[in-house]
């Protein structure tokens, strides 16, 4: 039977409530995400938290019901609280009715299959939680393999980007890795790298995608080196027609990965 909490003094809250700070998160290996919709997205993906924290009055839902279920089934512990504490756990003054507490898990390079995906995500010192979160959905939705974070990226596992996600973060890999490592473990196998630049003339409508396509978008504010962008197969451009020179990032990647696979569809 899950346990209840409705003291803020409770010092397994303060814990929790410190995952919000990334320090913390590194001294844990654990980090936070909420709501109910990633929570089941987590839990479809195979991933359960170690600490599920839900309001009394949601108890009764078919979800969280099933949440309860399986955290304690794989040994974890389900509590219930009020909402003022789960308002003080996620940082919101309208709390989501549950907040789970999950182990950081990480990818490596060496763990992706580039055969079984045609399109791979790439971004280069990616510093916004709400791009990256967007990004990682963008992934999901063309059934991208993985998102790989190249140099000083904003933390994949930060409440921001894990609400961003929408719960994607559970169903496409995310690797953090280095440029040199990166582009060493591409060279070794079949990948086009294509960077999203504006100093090019090539359109990218009109340019052509060999699966696997390896998309690489580069910093917000800087785009990508110049040594980056030479290292790339084919660099493209969206057309700007207004008065704005780019894209967001995320928006970016977004219009890049469907060209792709409108192309790689036939």
């Amino acid at each position: 039977m899950p346990r209840q909490i409705t003291a803020y003094s409770n010092p397994l809250v303060k814990s929790v409530r410190d995952l919000r700070d990334k320090r913390h998160r590194r001294e844990q290996g654990r980090f936070l995400a909420e709501g109910l919709r990633i929570l089941t997205e987590a839990r479809e993906g195979g991933r359960l938290p170690s600490l599920l924290f839900f309001a009394a009055a949601s108890a009764q839902h078919p979800l969280v019901m099933r949440l309860i279920d399986a955290v304690e089934a794989a040994g974890g512990e389900a509590i219930e609280t009020v909402p003022d504490i789960l308002s003080k756990l996620s940082g919101k003054d309208n709390p989501q009715a549950v907040v789970g507490v999950f182990e950081e898990f990480e990818t490596s390079l060496d763990d992706l299959d580039r055969s079984s995906a045609g399109i791979w995500l790439v971004a280069e010192r990616l510093r916004d939680p709400g791009n990256l979160g967007t990004i990682l959905r963008t992934g999901d939705a063309v059934g991208a393999g993985g998102l790989i974070l190249v140099g000083e990226c904003v933390d994949p596992f930060s409440v921001e980007a894990v609400r961003a996600s929408m719960g994607a973060l559970f169903t496409v890999p995310v690797v953090r890795t280095e440029w040199q490592p990166f582009l060493d473990w591409l060279r070794r196998g079949p990948g086009q790298l294509v960077g999203l630049s504006l100093d090019t003339e090539h359109d990218y409508r009109a340019a052509r995608y060999a699966a696997p396509t390896f998309l690489l978008t580069g910093n917000e504010a800087q785009g990508m080196p110049a040594d980056y962008a030479a290292a790339c197969d084919l660099l493209v451009k969206i057309p700007m027609l207004g008065k704005a020179d780019s894209l967001n990032a995320a928006v970016a990647t977004a219009v890049m990965a469907y060209e792709v696979l409108a192309q790689q569809r036939g």
